[in-house]
């Protein structure tokens, strides 16, 4: 760029060139035609040439000075062109060939760079949603209460016992060959929520269904109601000892959770 030093003798040389052509313009045959005019008197036809021939040369200097080659020369003489040459790919420096030439290895450098920013996306990705998936998994205090292990052998025939699982009542209740009998000999066509007794449980000795009574969510008394089975107080909902609804506003039969039995002695129930 131009320097300030260059800048300021441009515009002196070019203030003074200006200032002697504009003193100019008052030659003496303006002035003659001024007094003239103003002193009311007809110009003379040798005064309006004189004037019109000194107009003429005045217009001429003030175009040589004002456009003339060496004027723009004068204030552009320092300007240098940027070399971007440090900045530039060592194989597009030569004008002479064609940059499409060179173009192969920017394009194998662009596929490795894209390549490997996808692979380290999908990768960030992967264990972004690894780990909010494991954040939302049960842990291992909760997984070790999702199943309970009864000992089958502390409960006596005919008696049920109460246990908690999952914050539910959990009943297990021991049959006898009589109310084994009984409840599969039960017509399930006159029942609410019909399901026969070998449906709702793995072995016939066993009952094991959730103590939630199905109306309201009550907890129902055990080896009593009109059925032997389960009674809930607080509506009165009856229920036989395979858990079926049989009389009362309960809806639904006692819900069978999911179990399996590792040995004779055994329930492992969730």
């Amino acid at each position: 760029m131009m320097s300030i030093a260059g800048r300021s003798g441009a515009l002196s040389l070019y203030s003074q060139a200006t200032k002697h052509t504009v003193k100019s313009l008052v030659f003496p045959g303006a002035k003659d035609l001024v007094s003239a005019a103003g002193k009311g008197e007809s110009l003379r036809l040798s005064t309006l040439v004189r004037a019109v021939t000194e107009l003429r040369h005045v217009t001429r200097k003030l175009d040589i000075v004002t456009s003339s080659p060496g004027a723009v020369r004068l204030g552009h003489t320092d300007i240098k062109i940027p070399d971007f040459t440090d900045y530039r790919r060592s194989d597009v420096v030569d004008p002479n060939k064609s940059s499409q030439e060179s173009g192969e290895a920017r394009r194998t450098f662009s596929y490795l760079i894209t390549g490997a920013s996808t692979v380290v996306g999908i990768y960030a990705a992967k264990t972004v949603v690894s780990q909010f998936v494991s954040s939302m998994s049960a842990s291992a205090d909760v997984l070790a209460l999702s199943k309970i292990e009864i000992k089958l052998g502390d409960i006596p025939e005919g008696k049920n016992m109460t246990f908690k699982w999952r914050g539910k009542p959990l009943f297990v209740r021991h049959r006898t060959e009589k109310e084994i009998t009984a409840e599969e000999a039960v017509n399930i066509g006159e029942l609410r929520d019909p399901q026969h007794d070998k449906d709702r449980v793995v072995n016939p000795k066993w009952v094991i269904v959730l103590g939630v009574c199905t109306h309201l969510g009550c907890v129902p008394i055990a080896n009593a109601g009109d059925f032997g089975g389960y009674y809930c107080p607080c509506h009165g909902s009856h229920y036989d000892a395979s858990g079926r609804i049989r009389k009362g506003p309960a809806p639904l039969n006692l819900e069978v959770p999911y179990y399996e039995f590792p040995d004779d002695d055994t329930v492992i129930v969730g």
